[in-house]
């Protein structure tokens, strides 16, 4: 207590809690280090020389983060530490094996006299900075999450409009590899269902809080689990319904799952009964039966994943040979350039784990794996401390948004489940996902501000003089 509290008879004045950004930029500064590192490792096994590359990549992430980290030191100073660090080291790592698969196509045009293809490197460090741009917008124009859910119902219209918009558009601007995901215009193109998830998450989270007690009245009992009411399955219906509508519309089993599972975990995280869990999976069962007599590319892409040698030279073949690079790379891996992970279609997106499998070998899949689980035990933690219903529902959403996404690709390259066609998060290559989950982990880090903030200081009532104090009747102990 200082001299001046003791005068006023203020409550003593408390220390000023750490805000953890120092530990933040040792993490980013650690995080460069590696990244630095497998480039330089890329490099001498590819090129076996440093090229400009490595300056361009390593000064563009440097300055990237660091500008990242000033803008949550301004507009998130009590943000959870470990969150950015997280999302910047796997960022730093999808960029060098994107440039390590850039190097692998340009030697094999060189090989057949071809003319070297686009890098796709310099796109995806551009797609970061728009990432990041996208980023401090948020943190900046979001100063207090709860404002979010003043706009839910509009969150949740534009969300519905994006998801269902591919599905909706000509094929000639909307279809790539049999999905309507896309909105084309010329050479750029963006996937708006990556943007509609957020949105509905905020809308679901919103609505479940404001509905809470509409959701937890008790129905019938069945096996010791309490149903929910006919009339209160409406939210789950809709759900359902938009899932399979999105799978007719624009044939992308990913999305149509992701999307369910995220409505269905809410409703679960608002409610807290096993019964709407039952419920959903029961939903989630029908939908697949229904889906897999009704449409021959989710027949095929089952008919794949039960065996993928089967017609190995074609269907097969992605998968096949993402299996083989994985077992290539075993336990230790081949070494950051000395494997082949250019001979598996679409390495850089939907088979990045793969690529990373060969190369680092489980040793360093599970070291990624672990990154993404701080990361999302980090969101989720957030979710637990911060006050308000909402932001628990809406960290929670977004926490685990991430985790079905990454077990949904994970479960998909190694065949634990059918191959979808989503990406993992800021590894893949991939400018919609990118940015999108960019403004995601804005929002965690918005949430774990107001969770880590100190409660503001009631001001205290000063001390009448003696003269002017009441008087107080003390009975004297016996």
């Amino acid at each position: 207590m200082t001299a001046a509290d003791q005068r006023s008879g203020q409550p003593p004045t408390p220390a000023p809690l750490p805000t953890g950004r120092g530990i933040e930029l040792v993490l980013l500064a650690f995080a460069t280090v590696i990244v630095t590192g497998a480039l330089v490792l890329v490099e001498a096994n590819q090129e076996q020389e440093l090229t400009r590359a490595l300056l361009f990549v390593g000064l563009a992430y440097l300055a990237l983060f660091t500008g990242a980290h000033f803008a949550v030191r301004k507009f998130a100073p009590y943000a959870d530490p470990l969150i950015l660090p997280c999302v910047a080291l796997l960022n730093g790592l999808g960029l060098v094996m994107i440039h390590r698969l850039d190097l692998a196509e340009a030697d094999r045009a060189a090989l057949l006299g071809q003319e070297a293809p686009t890098a796709l490197l310099s796109r995806q460090v551009a797609w970061t900075a728009i990432g990041l741009a996208l980023f401090v917008a948020v943190l900046w124009i979001v100063r207090d999450h709860r404002t979010i859910a003043r706009y839910a119902y509009t969150a949740g219209f534009a969300g519905i409009v994006l998801l269902a918009l591919p599905g909706l558009l000509p094929s000639s601007i909307s279809e790539v590899n049999g999905a309507k995901l896309w909105i084309r215009v010329g050479p750029v193109g963006i996937q708006p269902g990556e943007f509609a998830k957020i949105l509905l998450i905020v809308f679901f989270a919103a609505f479940l809080v404001q509905k809470r007690d509409l959701f937890t009245t008790a129905g019938r009992r069945f096996l010791g689990m309490e149903l929910p009411r006919a009339r209160d399955l409406a939210p789950l219906l809709v759900a359902w319904g938009l899932s399979v509508g999105v799978l007719v519309l624009e044939r992308d089993l990913g999305t149509s799952l992701l999307f369910f599972g995220i409505v269905l975990v809410l409703l679960y995280g608002a409610t807290e009964r096993v019964s709407w869990m039952v419920i959903g999976l029961t939903f989630f069962m029908v939908g697949c039966l229904i889906a897999y007599q009704l449409f021959s590319h989710v027949r095929v892409r089952v008919q794949v994943w039960l065996d993928p040698f089967a017609d190995f030279d074609g269907t097969g073949y992605q998968i096949g040979q993402a299996l083989f690079g994985l077992g290539t790379g075993g336990v230790g891996g081949t070494g950051l350039g000395a494997g082949r992970p250019d001979l598996v279609p679409f390495a850089e997106s939907d088979f990045m784990l793969s690529s990373l499998g060969e190369e680092l070998g489980l040793i360093g899949l599970a070291a990624i794996l672990i990154v993404y689980l701080v990361l999302i035990t980090r969101g989720l933690r957030s979710a637990l401390a911060v006050r308000d219903s909402f932001g628990k529902l809406l960290a929670t959403g977004l926490a685990f948004t991430l985790a079905l996404q990454i077990f949904i690709v994970i479960g998909g390259a190694s065949k634990l489940i059918p191959l979808t066609g989503l990406t993992l998060p800021f590894l893949s290559y991939g400018g919609s996902s990118l940015v999108a989950n960019y403004a995601l982990v804005a929002l965690l880090l918005r949430i774990s501000n107001a969770a880590r903030a100190p409660l503001p200081r009631r001001p205290a009532t000063p001390l009448p003089p003696i003269a002017e104090a009441g008087t107080e009747l003390v009975e004297r102990p016996r």
